[in-house]
């Protein structure tokens, strides 16, 4: 028990390292040298070390990371996160502040600010303590990332002043340029794979289960809006006054425009500027400042009226084409790139472009040897938009589109009245196994962490995986068998596959692959039929009478399932384990389980994993996705993964099918 002197201290430590935070990383006036800092810092870990009642949920040391996480948790958000309306021209800004005048009144003015090319972010304070916090995810509900979040120093973990009991903000989650550039370097000389740009790393560092990755990769952050405050500001700009007050770093750039003109100035500014900035920007967001408009102007499903990103042009840059090359797609599509002389456009180095398909380059008249016109897309996406004029030489050579798939050797057909040229091969070519195991694994699907390209070619190529289904067979041995992936990976990969046995149903229809069947289709068809085995039943007219289901998708979604390949892979999912169906509502009646908690791992003979969990939260008790501590019961079927091993570590009650059957038999 820590003496009232170590607590005094290390209360002390807490507030001073906290302080030094903020003048550092907010407000760059630091006070004290690195050297000062690093020995309060060691003082402090070690009295928390020797009295761990004094690490405080807010302590500076809980910014180096704990312990590594099993899975990302989720949050429900209070107010949904939703995405942004573009503009494009000063034209579209034009209609939008027609639109905003039309209901705010001609007086409105407008709070302009960098868009950062990051993550974006909410994070939860309840009594000035960082509760929570989450990515956007799809708007509604998003991964709950607060262990990552606290490793970055920008951000308040106690707040300053006399914020509200309950405090949400938000705020964009972005790599320096600086620190981008040592990673990629970093990684390149461990031979790991590279950024493509500081977006995707700042996205990938937030998302690590050992937040001890994310704390080494000096993520930084701006919060910009506060959607839960009282009471509630004026403006957006004394919001920001708030923030910045509260300790948060606001991005002094923000500028209220009292017009259109000053909102255009405001972007053609910083699209001239934006190469002086320590961090990526690809426009401007520009949002209604008086806070009461906002409620009036309302939103969409999708965006809110009251803002609007405006999008900086792409830039542009000329090169070279080496040759063009086709890729084959998860659904066979042969599309032509264009291999260019290596460009480097807005920080990023090109090296490829996309064609399309044969028409476009038969319309833009593209040529192995041209000068190309290339341009990144949204700041993103490289596309060539044109031969540069006047430069060939006579040398160039055509392009033509290989009769066949470039992988497989199968016969490529185009159909009538469509653009693209396609592999025959569906069920075996390589090309198309791989990218279809992708996308199943992704994560909008199955979300299956650490199965990337690498592994998936890996798998495939030693005859480990011909179908998703196989993915639930792999064993520790066969994994840590290939290259790169050792012990640790293999037992997290195995992890994240026993995981996606009960992602919902909406993400496995997905994960299938059907053409046309997207996540938004992919939902409603599951909360229309709630079972594989009846959508794959269902006739036309079945399918077509549900919202958005068109003559397209419906045939569509019966060809798919009248291919013997996928009632095959339907029946070898459901044997793995692979919820198939969403669960009933558990009914009434005795509640013998209540307050007790059951984990399943692996696959169940004599019944899915949903009617498992159906059965016991009927009897009272609740399902968890993780072994924890609060773990009562842990049911082990087939080819249990790490939670098994979890349940043993933590001495957790484990039964097998046949103990579990008994068990709920008594009830």
């Amino acid at each position: 028990m820590a003496t009232e002197a170590e607590r005094e201290r290390a209360a002390w430590l807490q507030r001073a390292l906290a302080r030094h935070d903020y003048l550092y990383h907010v407000l760059d006036r630091p006070e004290i040298d690195d050297a000062t800092y690093d020995r309060l810092f060691r003082e402090l870990e070690a009295l928390e070390r020797l009295h761990p009642e004094l690490a405080v949920s807010d302590s500076p040391t809980r910014r180096v990371g704990g312990a590594p996480l099993a899975a990302f948790g989720t949050v429900r958000h209070t107010v949904p996160m939703l995405s942004l309306g573009k503009a494009y021209t000063r034209e579209e800004l034009a209609d939008f502040h027609r639109r905003v005048a039309a209901i705010a009144g001609p007086d409105v003015s407008y709070l302009c600010d960098l868009k950062i090319d990051g993550l974006s972010v909410t994070l939860r304070y309840e009594a000035g303590v960082l509760a929570y916090g989450a990515t956007r995810g799809d708007g509604t509900v998003g991964e709950d990332i607060t262990t990552n979040l606290r490793t970055i120093r920008s951000l308040p973990l106690r707040l300053q002043g006399a914020p509200p009991d309950v405090l949400e903000v938000r705020g964009e989650a972005y790599l320096p340029l600086d620190a981008f550039t040592r990673l990629n370097a970093e990684r390149e000389a461990a031979g790991a794979p590279i950024f493509a740009n500081p977006r995707n790393a700042a996205a990938g560092s937030l998302r690590q289960l050992d937040p001890k990755v994310t704390a080494g990769r000096a993520l930084d952050t701006f919060i910009y809006a506060l959607p839960v405050h009282t009471p509630v500001p004026a403006t957006l700009a004394a919001a920001r006054q708030l923030l910045a007050g509260y300790g948060f770093r606001v991005n002094g750039a923000a500028r209220v425009c009292a017009d259109l003109d000053q909102v255009w100035a405001y972007c053609r500014e910083w699209q001239e500027r934006r190469r002086e900035l320590p961090y990526e920007i690809d426009g401007v967001v520009i949002t209604v400042n008086e806070l009461d408009f906002h409620l009036l102007l309302g939103a969409t499903s999708s965006s809110p009226r009251w803002a609007v990103a405006y999008k900086f042009s792409p830039e542009r840059g000329e090169t070279m084409v080496r040759d063009i090359v086709v890729s084959v797609g998860r659904t066979g599509t042969l599309t032509p790139l264009a291999v260019l002389e290596p460009l480097e456009l807005g920080g990023v180095t090109v090296g490829r472009a996309s064609l399309h398909n044969e028409d476009l380059v038969r319309e833009k008249d593209v040529r192995i040897g041209d000068t190309v016109i290339v341009q990144r897309a949204g700041d993103v996406i490289p596309e060539v938009v044109g031969v540069a004029p006047g430069r060939r030489t006579g040398a160039e050579r055509p392009f033509c589109m290989p009769a066949v798939c470039p992988v497989c050797g199968a016969e490529a057909v185009r159909l009538e009245g469509e653009a693209a040229t396609r592999c025959t091969n569906a069920t075996s070519c390589p090309a198309q196994v791989v990218e279809g195991i992708l996308h199943f694994a992704s994560r909008d699907a199955m979300h299956i962490e650490g199965l990337g390209p690498a592994v998936v070619s890996q798998l495939t190529g030693a005859g480990l995986v011909a179908s998703p289904a196989d993915l639930y067979r792999l064993t520790r041995e066969q994994l840590e068998g290939l290259e790169r992936v050792g012990p640790k990976s293999a037992a997290n990969l195995l992890e994240a596959i026993d995981r996606s046995r009960d992602r919902p149903l909406a993400k496995l229809l997905f994960g299938l692959g059907i053409r046309f069947v997207g996540q938004r289709v992919a939902q409603v068809l599951a909360d229309r039929f709630r079972d594989l085995d009846a959508l794959a039943q269902a006739d036309e007219s079945a399918l077509q009478a549900v919202d958005e289901v068109g003559p397209r998708i419906a045939e569509s979604v019966q060809a798919f399932f009248r291919q013997e390949a996928s009632r095959r892979l339907v029946a070898e999912l459901k044997a793995a384990g692979v919820e198939t169906a969403l669960p009933d509502a558990p009914a009434e009646g005795p509640q013998p389980l209540a307050g007790k908690t059951f984990v399943f791992t692996g696959s169940l003979t004599g019944l899915t994993r949903a009617q498992a969990e159906a059965r016991v939260q009927a009897l009272g008790a609740r399902t968890a996705g993780s072994v924890s501590r609060h773990s009562d019961y842990v049911v082990a079927g087939d080819n249990a993964g790490s939670k098994l091993d979890r349940a043993r570590e933590l001495g957790r009650t484990i039964l097998s099918e046949a103990e579990f059957l008994e068990l709920i038999a008594r009830y």
